[in-house]
């Protein structure tokens, strides 16, 4: 491995990664996630409503919106309530809300919504996974507390979620990007799995040179290894 990480992680090594439980007083749910300098505030609000194309199903909705502060970056940026929700906003949001519908049980949540916001409020590379990997953390807790006021008679989680960013820089497959190296990747990847080990989703591009099915592999064996680390430190935010 010839690269050398600014940060003087090795490549398979996580950036910090600290997840606070129950940060607002006010959400069914919420967490703060930090992974190396990227924070963001995860929020799990329910409403005894569903969208007008799923009423009279029986069948809940998990949804997500994502935003970033104007000075959550380097410079500062127009916030998108003047503009509507960019391309990238819009991708990401739906991103966060596949991802967590895939493991909840719909018609276990009733007729319900939950809607997931996610706050970028200091950005560092790989917003949408800790997004991700937040929201799961709110979205647990907003549910442990509708089984616990008998909103509800059965938890609808199925498994845990959690995502991360992977990469190739210099030829070597490395995980969980900094900005500084994303922005400078040959190959990016975002990876999201279950707790039981299935994939969500696999967004991989090749930003300079393309890559080949063995260096996708690694990568992605690469993933699998961090987002069981994360699924340590999602554990341990809601075992406290």
């Amino acid at each position: 491995m010839s690269y050398q990480r600014q940060d003087n992680r090795t490549h398979d090594q996580l950036r910090n990664t600290k997840i606070t439980p129950n940060i607002s007083p006010y959400a069914e749910g919420s967490a703060l996630i930090e992974v190396g300098g990227t924070k963001v505030i995860c929020t799990a609000s329910v409403e005894d409503r569903v969208p007008v194309f799923m009423r009279n199903k029986g069948l809940g909705w998990v949804t997500a919106e994502y935003a970033m502060l104007p000075r959550a970056t380097n410079t500062r940026t127009q916030r998108e309530t003047k503009t509507g929700p960019s391309g990238r906003t819009q991708e990401i949001q739906r991103l966060i809300g596949r991802s967590l519908r895939a493991v909840v049980d719909q018609k276990l949540l009733g007729e319900r919504q939950i809607y997931l916001d996610c706050d970028v409020i200091q950005a560092d590379g790989g917003t949408r996974c800790a997004s991700i990997t937040g929201a799961y953390v709110a979205l647990a807790l907003a549910c442990r507390k509708l089984v616990r006021t008998g909103v509800i008679g059965t938890n609808p989680i199925l498994s845990e979620v959690a995502a991360v960013s992977v990469g190739i820089i210099d030829g070597v497959p490395i995980l969980d990007l900094a900005y500084t190296e994303d922005s400078t990747a040959e190959v990016d990847m975002n990876v999201v799995c279950t707790g039981q080990g299935k994939f969500i989703e696999l967004q991989g591009t090749a930003e300079r040179e393309p890559f080949s099915r063995d260096q996708m592999n690694e990568m992605i064996a690469l993933a699998e290894s961090g987002i069981s680390r994360l699924f340590e430190i999602q554990r341990n935010a809601l075992a406290g």
